[in-house]
Order: structure tokens, then C-alpha cells, then sequence
């Protein structure tokens, strides 16, 4: 089946290698904020900028593949076309002639490249220390020595670039801001999916495609992570910073992403290959791991910071309103609050004081809201009374635990005064 797919694959890149991939790069809203092009069929590399909407920043000569078309095996001489990503740069010493004194390594072949069985290695843009030519190079891409100094002034690790036969952008949107949009939106429900630990996180995926990229292939992939869903109390994954750039027949995107269970908590940057099914649906089909371009952890906590708030002032409204069945419903089956255990009897024991006699006052000082190592630990200043005229003012810490998209009371202390 695998060697069925790839020689398909091939077969297609074989019969469209004389015209090449043409791209139009447009504005559409995910577009990242800086991007190089190169356009193979004038030897130009542009390097972009989204300032609503894009425009350009620098313009050079460059030098790619001495033989024509897409890039297909090892030694073909070919510069590849699609969408790739600066690297780590070269660190070794440097054939002067050859890559100048700066070079940086691209990701080909990249996900969709392993799926079509396109083989070669070591497709660098860099420097060009000796007489520049066009089409001189084994399939990097070339500039002149200082054009390449001042290109890297301006990129960083991770920046895309976008190579084609022919290459051109527009200001406008087109139609590739309601592909980029779809993407978004899927990709935020496959976050959701994970979180729920629901077989419908697994629809995402591409199984072929995934099972050509990835080296264990899908079914271990699958299995890996329904293992995962069987141990964990819960999961929560926020994703962040989405991008989205168009291939030859793929979309590329990348992301930000912050994940935690109980005891664990990483942030990572992920970029996703995406392709149409038969049925005309976005699906992964393959995966790469970047550095994150941003710590999400402040976000995250800010988002469960502001869910605590509306957590316990809706807590106090059924303790005060003696709302029993709402109030049973902030507390876990197994919650835990003194002697008592579990939802029900803290409900049970709650009633009992009710019916003796009522609150009348309930106040919650600020929040003091950190991770815990279960969840997330929200403590505060309690002052209340009821209607006999007793009173009494203490230290309230709750442990929330997440419970299907929100969050819910596991422990409950309280230590008397301030």
C-alpha cells in the first residue's frame, strides 16, 4: 500500500515537473508576520511583510537548482517547491565559493515530501562566495554574500519559506482567508477534542498520510494516545499564535501550545501539514515540533484565573440562596471538605445547616489563584453570618480540577481568621 501511495504520488509530480508550482501569495488574515519567497523562474527571493496587508521588505537576486522543476530524489540537482522553514544555523566551516559564511538549513523534505517519497537532504539558503550565476546551485538557494547578511538580520528560526516556479502576492485577501479561517477553526476543535479525550480527536488525522510522514506510523500513534487518555484525570490544551501558509496541494500551520494534566505542564510550538480527504475535508497528514514562540502560560492562567473568579461568586450565590442542587453541582463526585466526602454528603451537611438557619452574609475577599499540582488552587479571604447572628471570618482554599470544560470544587479548607 505505502509503495502504491508514493508511486502515485511521483507519478502526478512526474507528469507536472515541466511547469512547476505557481503561487500568489496573499493577505488573508493568518498570514505570518514575515515570510521569504523565492521565485525560482526569475531567480528572486522577496522577503515579505504582513503590515495589513502585505508588503515587501527586501528584494534580491538568488540562485536555485540547476535543473528545472520541483525537487523529487537525492542528487537531482532540483530545488524543491512548497512551503519550508528556516532552520539552525550552520555552524561548521564554510566553503567560501560554495556558501559564502552563512547558511541556514531548511526542513526538506518536509511531512508532505516524505509522503510523496521525495528523498535528498542538506537544501540550505545561503551565501554565494564565488562568481554569481543564476541556476548554479545542487538545490539550495543562493545570494550573494551581504544580501544574505542582511536577509538573516531580518529573519529568525522558524520564519517561512514559500518556493515556487513562478511566484507573485496581492494585498487582497482572496479566497485564502476562508481556508485559513476553516483551518483555525479546526484546529481549535482539535484542541477541544484532545482535551475530552473523545475518539473524535482521531478524526482529525489522516491515517495514510499520517502513516507515510511519521516513522511509527498511525495505529502507534493512536494507541500511544489512548493510553494517555486512560491515565489522565483530565487534560487541558490551549493553543495560541496560529499561522497559516499555502503549499502546492497542502496547507501549512503553526502554533503555539500549552499543555497540562495533573503533574505536567509544557509549552511547545507545532506545525501542522494539512491535505483535503476524498470527501473534500482538512486533514493532518503530518506533524512537525518547533521552539514556542511564546510562553502561554500567563495566558492560561489568566483565562483560569478569570474562570475561578466566575466559579466561586456563583458558588457563593447558591450557598447564600441555599440552592442545594447547585450547590452540589460546584463540587466533584469525590470532592473532599473536612470529615465529609464526596458531593453529597457536603450537600447533605449543608442543608442540615440551613434548615437551623439561614445566611445572610458571604464575603469573598481577593483571589489568590496558582497552579497546584491537581489543578488550579484558588484562596481567599471568607467573612460570613447567618441569620442566629453568628459569624466567623477565615482562610478558604479550594483545589478546581477541570470537568468537561469547567472546572470544578476537589478539596475544600478553611482555617479560622485572617
Amino acid at each position: 500500500m505505502r509503495l502504491l501511495v508514493i508511486f502515485t504520488y511521483l507519478l502526478c509530480a512526474t507528469s507536472a515537473l515541466a511547469q512547476g508550482w505557481v503561487s500568489t501569495l496573499t493577505s488573508h488574515s493568518y498570514g505570518p508576520p514575515r515570510l521569504l519567497a523565492v521565485d525560482k523562474s526569475s531567480q528572486t527571493l522577496v522577503m515579505l511583510e504582513r503590515f495589513s496587508p502585505l508588503r515587501e521588505l527586501l528584494r534580491f537576486p538568488c540562485t536555485t537548482g540547476q535543473a528545472d522543476g520541483d525537487k523529487l530524489v537525492e542528487g537531482d540537482l532540483r530545488t524543491p517547491e512548497g512551503v519550508y522553514f528556516i532552520g539552525q544555523r550552520i555552524n561548521w566551516k564554510l566553503d567560501w565559493d560554495l556558501y559564502g559564511d552563512l547558511a541556514y538549513a531548511l526542513n526538506y523534505p518536509n511531512p508532505v515530501d516524505r509522503i510523496k517519497g521525495k528523498t535528498g537532504s542538506g537544501i540550505w539558503i545561503h551565501g554565494r562566495g564565488k562568481e554569481f550565476l543564476p541556476r548554479d546551485t545542487q538545490g539550495c538557494v543562493a545570494l550573494k554574500v551581504p544580501d544574505m547578511h542582511d536577509v538573516a538580520r531580518e529573519f529568525a528560526l522558524g520564519t517561512p519559506v514559500v518556493i515556487a516556479h513562478d511566484l507573485s502576492w496581492t494585498r487582497e485577501p482572496g479566497g485564502e482567508d476562508a481556508v485559513a479561517e476553516a483551518l483555525a477553526a479546526q484546529l481549535r476543535q482539535w484542541a477541544r477534542d484532545w482535551e475530552n479525550m473523545s475518539d473524535a480527536f482521531f478524526e482529525h488525522y489522516d491515517p495514510v498520510g499520517m502513516s507515510l510522514s511519521e516513522r511509527n506510523g498511525f495505529n502507534a500513534f493512536k494507541a500511544h494516545k489512548k493510553s494517555v487518555f486512560a491515565s489522565k484525570p483530565w487534560i487541558e490544551v490551549m493553543v495560541d499564535n496560529i499561522q497559516a501558509v499555502s503549499g502546492p496541494d497542502y496547507w501549512v500551520t503553526w502554533f503555539d501550545q500549552y499543555y497540562r494534566t495533573a503533574g505536567l505542564a509544557t509549552n511547545t510550538g507545532k506545525r501542522f501539514y494539512w491535505q483535503r480527504d476524498g470527501e473534500g475535508r482538512w486533514r493532518i497528514v503530518g506533524r512537525e515540533y518547533t521552539r514556542p514562540g511564546e510562553d502561554l502560560t500567563p495566558k492560561y492562567m489568566a483565562a483560569k484565573t478569570e474562570q475561578s473568579r466566575e466559579l466561586v461568586q456563583a458558588w457563593r450565590t447558591a450557598w447564600l440562596t441555599m440552592d442545594a442542587e447547585n450547590y452540589r453541582d460546584f463540587y466533584t463526585s469525590g470532592a473532599v471538605q473536612g470529615k465529609r466526602r464526596g458531593a453529597a454528603a457536603i450537600t447533605e451537611y449543608k442543608k442540615t445547616l440551613w434548615e437551623r438557619t439561614a445566611p445572610v452574609k458571604l464575603e469573598i475577599g481577593e483571589l489568590t489563584v496558582s497552579q497546584h499540582p491537581r489543578g488550579i488552587q484558588v484562596a481567599f479571604l471568607q467573612t460570613f453570618q447567618d441569620a442566629s447572628g453568628y459569624s466567623d471570618v477565615g482562610r478558604k482554599t479550594l483545589v478546581l480540577v477541570p470537568d468537561g470544560g469547567a472546572l470544578k470544587i476537589e478539596s475544600e479548607e478553611w482555617r479560622q481568621g485572617r
